[in-house]
């Protein structure tokens, strides 16, 4: 080797080992940055030049970075699904010290009864069994306000996530087309595609998300069913919140692009992200347990429901319990949409607001003697008060697509409903659980692939160091030697 192809060689050494030295020292900087990548830089030799950068690269794995954003999307539907689940169920069902779930104010008012049974000429004990009979409709009352808030958060937080997933397209745009442009000149582009990957994993929180990799580094963005979130463009995502919401009101659908992503008129319906989770919760999970509140309270009004005692054959009226619209029997979930919200108990029995609460005993609450039970105005009688108490555990039938017991007593119902919601919540919680640990391992995993190690780099510092030395070392032996050959040259003339 010639000693100006030597000094060429060490001094593209010397180059090689600054860059490497600029590399290792982003990449401590960036130890502690969320979604860093560690960078490398790729050495490669020409003959008779040594050594050189060929580029900067990134340690990434692309399965790896598709599980985390996998398991991010699935996690995220989960736990939306799972806290408003829980919300319902910690006011509505397992409220250990009040005891104020549905089952439990329907045993407190067979109770009620049971007690003013054994002394009916007891005014005091007329009057806790009403208060029974309010709080259970109290109760009912409250839980739907519950379920209804539910779904109202749920819609409000959809389009929460919707002006986050337009904001993260619009910042995903303009890092994309860095990312383009650097690739196509030939720059570093590595602090770019750590940008635009943070960008999808925020993204893959709010929706299911897969990514397409295309010649100079462009990306494309799909949603797990398949819509187009960028492609060249970003893509509008919008939503129109729900302004009433009341029972027996659907919510609006998601939109990609003009193609609806939720609801039942989506064609391309989102199977994972936040937004999946949200819209679940919205129109099913909470649409479910609000039929059941619905249930319980028809099944209330019926087993509560006074029959014409004269012997004129009319019809059924409510009794104890009435709701807005009465007379007239709600014959089905269909007809007693939102029930269980405006169930109350009959004005003519309540002492609050002037009522006799003796017609619990006698009958004719509606205020028509043809429904009069104590017709001969016993203040020992008892017999409807029996028929009550009975008719509270009397099979009936509950619609079927509620979701609870098709048939039984109206504690059975709602024991039932209890257990519906109680599993739902148990397998969302199981769910979330499941996801949560398979995002763990997954971010760990692509941690170990792409996250800076402090000890790998100081030794590969170490080494760089050496290299740099040993370059220099030789470039001051070269310029020794040509120092010496000029002198020797310059002796000889």
């Amino acid at each position: 080797m010639s000693l100006t192809a030597a000094l060429d060689s060490a001094r593209n050494s010397l180059i090689a080992s600054g860059v490497q030295s600029s590399a290792i020292s982003r990449n401590i900087a960036g130890a502690g940055q969320v979604g860093y990548s560690r960078k490398i830089a790729v050495l490669d030799t020409l003959p008779g030049a040594g050594v050189y950068v060929a580029a900067i690269q990134r340690a990434a794995s692309t399965g790896l970075f598709t599980n985390v954003l996998t398991a991010t999307s699935a996690s995220a539907k989960q736990s939306a699904i799972y806290d408003g689940l829980q919300q319902i169920a910690a006011t509505t069902v397992d409220d250990p010290e009040q005891d104020q779930s549905p089952t439990a104010m329907l045993n407190k008012l067979k109770q009620a009864l049971h007690q003013y049974a054994t002394a009916p000429d007891n005014a005091t004990l007329a009057q806790a069994a009403v208060s029974a009979a309010k709080d259970m409709a109290s109760t009912l009352n409250q839980a739907t306000q519950t379920v209804q808030s539910v779904r109202e958060g749920a819609d409000a937080d959809i389009a929460t996530s919707v002006a986050n997933i337009n904001q993260l397209l619009a910042q995903f745009d303009t890092v994309n087309t860095a990312v383009v442009k650097g690739t196509i000149a030939g720059d570093d582009v590595t602090d770019y595609l750590d940008q635009r990957d943070s960008i999808i994993s925020k993204l893959s929180q709010e929706i299911g998300i897969s990514v397409s990799i295309r010649p100079n580094g462009d990306a494309a963005l799909y949603a797990d069913s398949g819509a187009a979130l960028y492609d060249k463009k970003a893509r509008t995502v919008s939503f129109t919140p729900t302004n009433t919401y009341t029972p027996g009101t659907t919510g609006n659908a998601v939109y990609i692009d003009g193609v609806p992503v939720t609801g039942a008129s989506s064609v391309m319906p989102l199977k994972s992200g936040k937004i999946a989770g949200l819209a679940e919760l919205r129109d099913k999970a909470t649409v479910t347990y609000q039929s059941q509140l619905d249930e319980v309270a028809r099944g209330l009004i019926s087993a509560f429901a006074e029959s014409d005692q004269s012997g004129a054959a009319l019809p059924d009226v409510p009794g104890l319990f009435t709701y807005p619209g009465a007379p007239g029997m709600p014959a089905s979930a269909t007809v007693s949409v939102g029930l269980a919200g405006t169930i109350r108990v009959a004005a003519s029995v309540d002492p609050a607001v002037g009522g006799n609460p003796n017609l619990l005993r006698d009958g004719a609450i509606s205020g028509n003697a043809a429904y009069n039970y104590n017709t001969a105005g016993n203040a020992g009688y008892s017999t409807r008060l029996q028929q009550l108490i009975d008719k509270m555990d009397t099979p009936q039938p509950f619609d079927p697509s509620a979701g609870g017991k098709p048939s039984g007593g109206v504690i059975d119902f709602a024991s039932s409903s209890a257990s519906w919601i109680e599993t739902q919540r148990k397998s969302a919680d199981d769910g979330m659980q499941y996801q949560n640990t398979l995002l763990d391992r997954s971010n760990a995993a692509l941690s170990n692939v792409n996250g800076v190690n402090m000890d790998d780099e100081m030794s590969l510092m170490l080494q760089v160091e050496r290299t740099y030395s040993a370059s220099s070392k030789l470039i001051s032996t070269v310029d020794d030697m040509l120092n010496s050959l000029l002198a020797a040259v310059g002796a000889s003339t």
